[in-house]
């Protein structure tokens, strides 16, 4: 587990294309999404590392998507994202599970960063249960 696939999920079609093409151009693997629903599909079909959630988004907003990736997908890590930044939806989505929260419009740099803490958490995590599973054999 090596190279990091992120799954960006925006309802803005632009904002998806351009962060795609950043981060690949860095050499992350990137799928999109432009919905919650379309995400939990994306989930379900590949192995991703690290998600990047919009909070405001028609339908299902980023926060109940949130519950549902932690609920499924206890593992995966997700960073909250939102052009309208709300303490309330801030602290909300941190007591649901998300590992950060950045506000639009973003610096690609420290969307990354956080990315990579977010990917070496899990990777610690996984270590973790590695080990005590093979000492409970």
């Amino acid at each position: 587990m090596d190279t990091m696939t992120l799954l960006v999920v925006d309802d803005e079609e632009r904002f998806l294309i351009t962060t795609q093409k950043l981060l690949e151009k860095k050499g992350y693997q990137v799928l999109t999404a432009l919905s919650g629903s379309e995400a939990m599909v994306q989930l379900n079909n590949h192995i991703v590392h690290v998600v990047i959630l919009d909070v405001k988004m028609p339908g299902k907003d980023g926060n109940i998507i949130l519950k549902e990736i932690k609920h499924q997908f206890p593992l995966v890590e997700v960073i909250m994202l939102t052009g309208h930044a709300t303490v309330e939806s801030a602290i909300d989505g941190l007591k649901s599970g998300a590992t950060d929260y950045l506000t639009k419009p973003i610096d690609m740099d420290e969307l990354i960063q956080k990315a990579e803490e977010a990917f070496e958490k899990r990777k610690r995590v996984e270590e973790k249960i590695r080990k005590a599973e093979s000492t409970r054999s």
